[in-house]
């Protein structure tokens, strides 16, 4: 499975960005998807994910701001991000959680490689 982000840039404080992110391969199914970031010097965190089913959850840190949303027909999840502050400065993960047609019962995390967001005046 590989995981294709997007969307990411430089924005000013009070600012947007939407990221993307599109999975590929043999994927046979996919539970749910989510977006992680790690800032220099922390530790990688959840930031939003989403269940095959609409299920959301977010990190304190940034309910009622972002907003994650999902297209399961393009295996593709979305993060609208609002009113951006300086700390969320990171590197943006995608993830997903599924299985693929060599071994559909297994469910196993893929990651992608990560897009840079910036929030700084």
């Amino acid at each position: 499975v590989q995981l294709q982000a997007s969307g990411g840039g430089l924005a000013q404080p009070g600012g947007s960005l939407r990221l993307s992110c599109a999975a590929s391969g043999s994927i046979f199914s996919i539970n749910a998807m989510g977006w992680y970031r790690q800032a220099p010097g922390k530790q990688r965190e959840l930031v939003a994910r989403i269940t095959s089913g609409g299920s959301t959850n977010y990190a304190d840190s940034v309910k009622g701001r972002f907003t994650i949303s999902r297209d399961n027909a393009k295996n593709t999840v979305y993060l609208q991000m609002n009113s951006l502050k300086p700390e969320d400065t990171a590197v943006y993960y995608c993830n997903s959680y599924g299985s693929t047609y060599l071994a559909p019962g297994r469910a196993d995390d893929y990651w992608g490689r990560g897009t840079l967001v910036t929030v700084s005046s």
